[in-house]
């Protein structure tokens, strides 16, 4: 019984993020993946384009 009370007690010390946070947050990890896609697809490309301009 004590270790739930001290997770209680720790749960009301926590500090949430406001609702303006975490859209924030989800829109600058949403943008962070896009970026990566489109970074590995262009590298995807162009190494696929640099190795059979070798292999013909």
């Amino acid at each position: 019984m004590g270790f739930l009370k001290n997770v209680m007690d720790e749960m009301r010390q926590t500090t949430w993020p406001t609702s303006e946070e975490v859209n924030r947050y989800t829109v600058t990890v949403i943008s962070a993946v896009m970026l990566f896609v489109v970074y590995f697809a262009l590298a995807d490309y162009g190494i696929d384009k640099l190795f059979s301009t070798f292999i013909r």
